[in-house]
């Protein structure tokens, strides 16, 4: 392979003083997807001299069997590194990117990542890029023609036939490459005369991948119609943008924490910052969670910008790739998108937005395991821009963050409107009986109060399916039916008559008896939205309703459909999991009701808490936003939770001072770092013996301050056959941490199919 040098710390371009290797260069400093934090170097043969610069994908020789590999150029050296025999290099095969896929600006920020969470830089840059990209999805190969130096002296000395002088003319002045059937079009001639020219030696082909044709983006929005989608801000919002156009017509970092309550208008704020910041030139960057990229929250901007590019989960890999293209070359203003949008490639970089920013889905949960929050504040740092962060229910590391003067607090307490926040009751179902299924009979009331007169209702469950549980009748036995391949019960969706794990999405036929025992009369307990959709139907029979959950919104559209019908007024009856309760804005919502509040509230897992208030606080918000005042029912068997108890009276602040101290007490994040460490494999002994050797060389090697736990066995043990065990190490702050693997990582590879994930930051524990 490529002679490989350890240089975590090296710069892109290095200083000859700090190389003083062999002159027999240039040298490419190549790294790989793989988990291994090296820099191989290669030689760079003579014909790819000019064509070789850092942020580009090359295919090179790698290991002894020299078979080709891609990775990513991230230096290019005149001198080889100090210590390497020159002799040995392998030559660079081929250049892959023209231009560079990856700028300066996405190196650095990249080898940040590496260091941070812990894996290979070759890993971050790999995420970096979209697969569409890698790929040149919608560009084809084709044969363009090209003016040779003689042909340009010919043209320019006119010694040619006037056909011939008038064809070399438009290939030289075409901005596009042309084919020999475009030229003959636009020249009015044969294509003999082309062979001609070929054979002359004025033109050459040359082989070359162009953009397939695609269909347009909308037209872009007048200025009369932009006038009219801009409203007047109200004093809260007019207070916040004078706080923020310092850093907007700035040039340097800071971060903002908009924390309004939910219908203070926090979108507004976002379009006024960005409308300063493309006035100056400058693009920006939005981030918000998957489910809230509705159509709705699109089109709220593609009415005030010209020019908006939307990246999410939906787009083909020619649609990805076509937006990448548009935003490098600078042609778009506004970048819209989900978590891998942080990475979008805006050359004069002037904002960057994280709306909900408390949102769990920011939180990526495959290598590399970044968080786009606290990436997008490290490229605003590292490109010298202001950074906004809104939620109405600030993540507590941000509230921290603010409590510290690390971010900007902007409070916005009051509606839009002097609107009424909507008044919340708590429903005890320990008091309740629900014969029928998730509805009690004070929702049910209130459900036929709104909607008689006129309203509109939305009712979260965040559980999927009919049943969430199937388990034995039999005392003696009374076992849960689970997932062959998983520690998950299965639960029952009545439409398709089949058990399914939610885990790993394994299917099953549901059995007449219990496998364990076979006793007969297998009970089906639990409620999930498919069995609230039914009973719904059959209480208000006169409205119409629609499912939101991911078994619904499978097709493409789907989601957009159902929400205009919402809009439209069609849709009475609006019920589905979290994907209902964020980002929607409808006026004529007068009720929601929280069908189960505790889904979350018990789970092992410290942010539990937290969770629970953010989304019941986020569904209240949905009503009251228009003319007609709002009411909220929350369902809960835990009235006196304090997550609970202050959701349901709008109170933030008041949830924040009860829950941090528990998590001073626990040195739970924000007073803490977490890195956790989780090893699967199919062999349960196997993976709990390396583990605990693993544990047993980290406390050894720990500095004071770290703490670890475990090992023990995940909350959920098994997943799609393999036995997991995890561990966690504590800090005051991440550096001792990332040392600390640093040095013992390479002493304790983990053993044949034992696999090991190292998630810094963790948001998910099970």
């Amino acid at each position: 392979m490529g002679v490989g040098n350890d240089q975590r710390q090296s710069a892109f371009f290095a200083d000859e003083a700090d190389l003083g290797g062999g002159a027999d260069g240039p040298f490419a400093g190549v790294v790989f997807n793989r988990p291994m934090d090296q820099v191989y170097t290669y030689r760079i043969p003579e014909k790819f001299l000019q064509a070789v610069t850092p942020g580009q994908r090359v295919r090179v020789p790698l290991g002894r069997g020299n078979q080709p590999a891609v990775g990513y150029c991230v230096r290019v050296d005149e001198l080889a590194p100090e210590g390497l025999d020159t002799k040995r290099l392998k030559d660079l095969i081929e250049v892959l990117d023209d231009p560079p896929l990856i700028d300066a600006g996405m190196l650095e920020l990249t080898r940040w990542m590496a260091g941070y969470y812990a894996c290979s830089w070759g890993q971050a840059l790999d995420a970096v890029v979209p697969a569409g990209v890698k790929k040149q999805a919608g560009m084809r190969m084709g044969t363009y023609l090209t003016v040779s130096d003689e042909g340009r002296q010919a043209l320019d000395t006119q010694n040619l036939p006037p056909k011939q002088a008038e064809a070399l003319g438009i290939l030289t002045r075409s901005d596009e490459p042309l084919t020999i059937a475009d030229l003959c079009r636009m020249a009015n001639c044969a294509q003999s005369l082309i062979g001609t020219l070929r054979q002359k030696g004025y033109v050459r082909s040359i082989k070359r991948r162009v953009r397939t044709k695609v269909d347009d983006d909308p037209a872009p929005t007048s200025d009369a119609e932009a006038a009219k989608a801009r409203p007047a801000l109200t004093g809260e919002q007019e207070a916040v943008m004078a706080r923020l156009t310092p850093a907007l017509d700035g040039d340097d970092f800071a971060t903002f924490l908009v924390h309004g309550v939910t219908g203070s208008g926090k979108t507004e704020v976002y379009l006024s910052a960005i409308e300063r910041v493309v006035a100056r030139g400058r693009e920006a960057i939005v981030l918000v969670p998957e489910i809230s990229l509705t159509p709705q929250t699109i089109r709220r901007f593609r009415r005030r910008f010209a020019k908006v590019a939307v990246l999410h989960s939906h787009l083909s890999d020619a649609e990805r790739h076509r937006h990448w293209r548009s935003i490098a070359a600078g042609e778009v203003q506004v970048v819209v998108g989900a978590r891998s949008a942080v990475f979008a490639p805006a050359r004069r970089l002037g904002l960057i937005v994280i709306d909900e920013e408390h949102e769990s889905t920011f939180k990526q949960e495959t290598v590399p395991r970044y968080h786009a929050r606290d990436v997008a504040v490290k490229r605003a740092q590292l490109e010298r821009v202001p950074i906004l962060l809104g939620s109405a229910t600030p993540a507590m590391e941000t509230w921290r963050n603010a409590e510290l003067g690390r971010y900007v607090h902007l409070p916005m307490t009051q509606r839009v409107g002097s609107r009424p926040m909507p008044g919340v009751e708590l429903i005890d179902l320990r008091h309740e009986r629900l014969p029928l299924g998730g509805l009690s009979e004070p929702l049910r009331q209130a459900m036929k109060t709104a909607l008689s007169e006129e309203g509109q209702v939305i009712l979260l469950l965040n559980r999927r399916g009919f049943h969430t549980f199937v388990i034995c009748p039999n005392p003696r036995c009374n076992q849960v039916l689970k997932c062959d391949s998983c520690d998950v019960a299965l639960t029952y969706h009545k439409n398709r008559r089949v058990l399914i794990c939610h885990t790993c999405d394994a299917e099953k036929q549901r059995p007449p008896t219990c496998p364990h025992c076979q006793a007969a009369n297998l009970h089906y307990g639990g409620i999930g939205t498919e069995r609230l959709e039914r009973e719904v139907e059959t209480a208000f029979p006169e409205y119409v309703s629609r499912r939101m959950d991911s078994d619904t919104m499978r097709t493409p559209g789907s989601h957009e459909q159902v929400l205009s019908a919402f809009r439209s007024g069609e849709i009475k009856i609006l019920l589905g999991t979290q994907m209902i309760a964020k980002g929607l804005d409808f006026p004529n919502v007068t009720l929601v009701g929280v069908v189960n509040a505790d889904t979350a509230l018990h789970m092992p897992d410290f942010r539990a808490a937290e969770r629970t208030f953010q989304l019941v606080a986020q569904v209240a918000g949905r009503t009251g936003r228009g003319d007609k005042p709002g009411r909220v029912l929350v369902q809960t068997f835990a009235p006196e939770h304090h997550a609970i108890a202050f959701a349901a009276k709008h109170d933030y602040e008041g949830f924040v001072q009860t829950e941090l101290p528990y998590r001073r007490e626990m040195g739970m994040p924000p007073y803490g770092r977490l890195m956790r460490l989780i090893a699967r494999g199919p062999d349960e002994p196997a993976v709990r013996v390396y583990f605990e050797q693993l544990a047993d060389a980290l406390r050894t090697a720990a500095p004071p301050g770290v703490t670890i736990q475990g090992p023990a066995p995940a909350p959920v043990t098994k997943i799609r056959n393999l036995f997991r065990y995890h561990l966690r190490m504590r800090c005051d702050s991440p550096r001792p941490l990332q040392i600390l693997w640093q040095n013992v990582a390479p002493t304790m590879p983990p053993p044949g199919e034992i696999e090991l994930a190292i998630d810094v930051d963790p948001v998910n524990l099970l």
